[in-house]
This record gives structure tokens, C-alpha cells and sequence, in this order.
């Protein structure tokens, strides 16, 4: 399934209860996305989220149900060290302990 970043940004700072993150995914499994995880800026003021989903529109969707913005939605691939057979540090490069 195709892969997706969305960048999301709050008039304030974001700060999500156990009930909302609840209410995100019943949004979610509404639109048939999945969320991986995601990345709250320092500031809190935005995240940015890996979804799984079959198309931007899927994405929009869950985000309307769930009263949250998505600016920006980009499909992207993965990519890793890993994925050119090296270790995910310059230490384990190097021969050395992690």
C-alpha cells in the first residue's frame, strides 16, 4: 500500500488527549487509512505523520473526519542504510559498538 507524509500545522499548540488520538483512529479505520507514526515539531505547532493509504483522497478524508488539518500530503517511498545493505550507524560502519 502506498506510503504517505502529511504535514499538519495547529494555530496552537498541538496537545491530544487519549480520547482525541480514540476519535483519530475510528477516523481512520472510517477512511481505511492506516497511521503509522509521526513527528511533532519543537515547537508543537506541527506533526508530521506516515500513513498507509490507497490514494490523497483516502488521507483527506480521514482528516476531515477527524477535524485535523493536512496541508501537505506527499507519497513517499522508504529508505534506509539498511537498504543498501549498511548498518544504521557510522560507529557499526567503523567496526566500533553502537
Amino acid at each position: 500500500m502506498p506510503l504517505y507524509l502529511i504535514e499538519r500545522h495547529f494555530a496552537e499548540r498541538f496537545d491530544a488527549a487519549r480520547g482525541e488520538v480514540g476519535d483519530i483512529l475510528k477516523a481512520n479505520d472510517t477512511a481505511g487509512v492506516d497511521w503509522l507514526f509521526s513527528f511533532l515539531s519543537a515547537d508543537k505547532r506541527k506533526t508530521y505523520c506516515l500513513y498507509e493509504a490507497t490514494s490523497p483522497e483516502a488521507i483527506r478524508e480521514a482528516a476531515l473526519l477527524a477535524k485535523l488539518p493536512a496541508d501537505s500530503i506527499i507519497e513517499v517511498d522508504k529508505i534506509s542504510p539498511e537498504s543498501w545493505g549498511f548498518p544504521t550507524s557510522a560507529s557499526a560502519l567503523a567496526g566500533g559498538s553502537d
